[in-house]
């Protein structure tokens, strides 16, 4: 980044995936790593993921799924933030879902999937690559 302007990071869980353990260490280590963070908790819908990042004015949205819901919510989210010009918002998305399905997710606008069991240290270089 050009500037000493702390990167902005989003986590949020979608739809009714009530386990969020994975999505607040994700988020602690983003803190360790410098980067203001956001946790907007479970339960969230897309307009409601957007709306946020929008009043926030946040450079990452970071999706947590396990519930198997990615492939409904993912075009949903990503449709809500073209409707209001976030096209320069990074879209992640991290949890358990088949490897098979991620090429999909890819195709409907989430810039990089991290599959459970990903080391944060490539979440972090990612994002930072990216920003």
């Amino acid at each position: 980044m050009a500037t000493n302007k702390k990167i902005k990071v989003l986590v949020t869980k979608v739809g009714l995936d009530g386990h969020d353990r994975g999505a607040k260490v994700v988020a602690s280590l983003l803190k360790e790593a410098g980067m203001e963070v956001i946790y907007l908790g479970m339960y969230q819908t897309p307009e409601a993921i957007v709306k946020a990042a929008i009043d926030e004015d946040v450079d990452v949205v970071g999706l947590s799924y396990l519930s198997g819901e990615h492939l409904i919510f993912t075009p949903k989210i990503v449709e809500e933030m073209k409707k209001n010009e976030l096209d320069d918002v990074l879209l992640i998305a991290g949890g358990t879902f088949p490897a098979e399905d991620i090429p999909a997710m890819e195709e409907m606008g989430i810039s990089k999937v991290f599959r459970a069991g990903s080391l944060t240290d490539s979440i972090v270089e990612y994002i930072n690559k990216n920003i």
